[in-house]
């Protein structure tokens, strides 16, 4: 009788769980209900630090910049960290004026060390 080995033991371990949490954000049917479950940081969190970013910016600039919805298909591993929250720069070549929400270190055992999930905005 073949056993499997530990290394495949944990390649389809991480297949199965990566295949699980690619199917929860399908359930959240708002962005509101998309918040952080164990090891996945939700976009919900994502978007209320580019939010309290933005908020920021328009008091220190007067300006009415709004923060849209990242793009629903992206996903993280949980931040250990505080999230930061930067403008992009014009050099990336993104179509319109985004943030990016960055995580310096997620939670372990992962194999995303760290994270940047670019959020547009808008006037």
């Amino acid at each position: 009788m073949l056993l499997p080995s530990p290394l495949n033991t944990r390649v389809c371990a991480t297949l199965i769980a990566s295949l699980v949490a690619g199917i929860s954000p399908v359930r959240a049917s708002t962005l509101d209900e998309d918040r952080t479950r164990g090891d996945i940081q939700g976009l919900f969190e994502i978007r209320e630090a580019a939010v309290k970013f933005i908020a920021a910016e328009n008091l220190k600039d007067g300006t009415k910049w709004q923060v849209m919805e990242p793009n629903r298909k992206i996903l993280v591993s949980t931040c250990a960290v505080p999230l930061r929250v930067t403008w992009v720069a014009k050099s990336y070549g993104l179509s319109g004026p985004n943030v990016a929400v960055s995580c310096a270190r997620t939670v372990t055992p992962t194999t995303q060390k760290k994270w940047e999930v670019f959020v547009p905005v808008s006037r």
